[in-house]
């Protein structure tokens, strides 16, 4: 009877937990998506067409790419996780080279996903200046999920007017 009682306090624990973290964990979910398609699309692109931009003064696929990049760090970082220290933020703009500019994409989604579930729900409220806008933590987690979506359908978009085909839709 004691083993069962213990089974059971240890499966309603797991249950809680995962409970408290579902907002966490939906949110980690939802981005692991978006950021496995931008990856994607990142790889179909040719090294010449990271140049290619729509028109002057418009980021080019792989300006676009470090972007996405220096939007995760940076909204993390004003919520308390700040960059790995390898991570030059100053220095992202200037990488070149799809292969390098796809590494840094990748490790910066890593970082996303890795720090999403290290905010506590009872977090949530406690309101963020960001630069861009004051908001609370779960703002600003859903401003990363966001951030990612809106820069795949940009990329969607340059895709198309290269002839790349997003791999998911062949």
């Amino acid at each position: 009877m004691k083993k069962i009682a213990i089974c059971l306090f240890l499966a309603f624990s797991g249950l809680v937990s995962a409970q408290e973290n579902l907002t966490q964990t939906t949110i980690q979910g939802v981005l692991q998506g978006n950021q496995a398609q931008v990856v994607q699309l990142a790889e179909a692109f040719s090294e010449d067409q990271y140049n290619w931009r729509p028109s002057e003064g418009v980021n080019s696929v792989g300006e676009a790419l470090l972007h996405i990049a220096g939007g995760n760090y940076f909204i993390l970082s004003k919520m308390g996780f700040p960059p790995p220290e390898t991570v030059d933020m100053m220095g992202l703009s200037k990488i070149t080279g799809k292969d390098n500019i796809l590494a840094a994409l990748k490790q910066s989604n890593e970082f996303a996903l890795a720090h999403i579930t290290k905010v506590k729900t009872a977090k949530f409220s406690e309101e963020v200046d960001y630069g861009f806008a004051k908001m609370n933590m779960l703002a600003g987690l859903l401003a990363i999920m966001e951030h990612n979506g809106e820069h795949k359908g940009q990329l969607i978009a340059y895709a198309r007017s290269n002839d790349v085909v997003p791999p998911w839709s062949k």
